[in-house]
């Protein structure tokens, strides 16, 4: 008697982290149970069926059907993953290799209730119809962790606000260029989104500095990319865009002003333009400070020195994107000195919110 295959480690490592579903579930609303009484036995082991041009597929037949694609993925993956090993090169281990994965395919497609043929036709059913393929692509990604196909959500960026939400006419040409594209800017980018780029690189190099504060080279190192940073004409290299913070929030106060004195410029622009330019000067004030601390640091010749002073520099540098309650009245407002690029954003979104009314 021919013992029958035991399904092989990498297709039971599949199948624990697929659920398996009944095979009754896994069944197309078309294979009803047969009209005769003793037939009731037969249709729980029954197959999915044929398909058609008008099948019906219910939501646990497309899960069984996506738990399946899974399944099959995770055993071409690892048998694919084991051909490519340098000792399966030969041509007799390749030939052997190539068995197992067509053995496996077979088991896998059994233990969840499938015929070869039948599984091709339910898929080709599901990628021809858009909401088969919308509940299919939804439970793989459940499955997967991979994002739905052509549903990748964009990243959210700092500072970016698209074009489409922009008023029209040059009000909203000015607060373009703070939020969504600048001429001069790497990148065409606003003029916001550069300003918190070179701010998070400041903030993030400022605390690598404190890693080893024995190290004074290291410690002049980062202090140097924090400027770079800020100010790319007091250092001309380093990890930030090359723009410079000074010059993005400078323009940010700028070009929200321009839009402000604009004729047709309302009243809920003009109100929220002097918060927003409040703000980014703030945020070059809060810059200055951070020029003469790292400046300070590069000019040392302890690294005692210069460690003293990294608490203020991280501390500030932090600032420039938070801002500071300066006035200990529990909250960081736009003015009094206290605003930084978290706060211009936020009368970004307030004031093109009050447009829409």
């Amino acid at each position: 008697m021919t013992r029958a295959h035991s399904l092989p480690p990498f297709v039971v490592a599949a199948l624990v982290a697929v659920t398996l579903p009944s095979t009754a579930n896994a069944q197309a609303s078309g294979s009803s149970s047969s009209s005769s009484s003793g037939s009731s036995s037969s249709s729980t082991s029954s197959q999915p069926p044929a398909t058609s041009a008008t099948t019906v597929l219910t939501p646990e037949a497309i899960r069984t059907l996506a738990e399946t694609h899974v399944l099959l993925s995770a055993v071409h993956d690892s048998a694919d993953a084991r051909a490519a090993q340098a000792k399966n090169k030969t041509k007799d281990a390749q030939t052997e290799l190539a068995e197992q994965k067509r053995t496996a395919i077979a088991q896998a497609l059994q233990s969840k209730g499938y015929k070869a043929d039948d599984f091709q036709r339910l898929r080709f059913v599901v990628s021809t119809n858009g909401e088969y393929r919308a509940q299919f692509d939804s439970v793989v990604a459940k499955l997967t962790g991979a994002p739905i196909p052509g549903r990748v959500a964009a990243a959210v960026v700092p500072g970016f606000v698209p074009a489409a939400q922009l008023p029209s006419g040059l009000v909203g040409t000015h607060i373009g260029h703070i939020t969504t594209s600048y001429v001069d800017t790497p990148d065409k980018a606003g003029l916001l989104v550069v300003a918190f780029a070179e701010a998070q690189v400041a903030s993030q190099h400022a605390t690598l500095a404190t890693r080893n504060t024995t190290d004074l080279a290291a410690m002049q190192m980062h202090a140097g990319h924090v400027l770079h940073a800020l100010d790319p004409a007091i250092v001309k290299t380093g990890p930030g865009k090359g723009f410079g913070l000074r010059k993005a929030a400078g323009g940010v106060a700028q070009h929200i002003e321009l839009a402000a004195k604009e004729p047709t410029a309302s009243g809920n622009v003009k109100i929220h333009a002097t918060h927003i330019a409040g703000a980014a000067r703030a945020t070059l004030v809060r810059m200055d400070q951070a020029v003469s601390l790292a400046n300070q640091i590069r000019s040392a010749t302890e690294a005692k020195a210069a460690a003293g002073l990294l608490s203020q520099l991280v501390s500030v540098c932090n600032q420039l994107l938070n801002g500071a309650d300066t006035n200990a009245d529990g909250r960081v407002d736009w003015g009094n000195g206290e605003g930084g690029l978290q706060q211009a954003q936020e009368h970004v979104t307030l004031m093109l919110a009050g447009e829409k009314k």
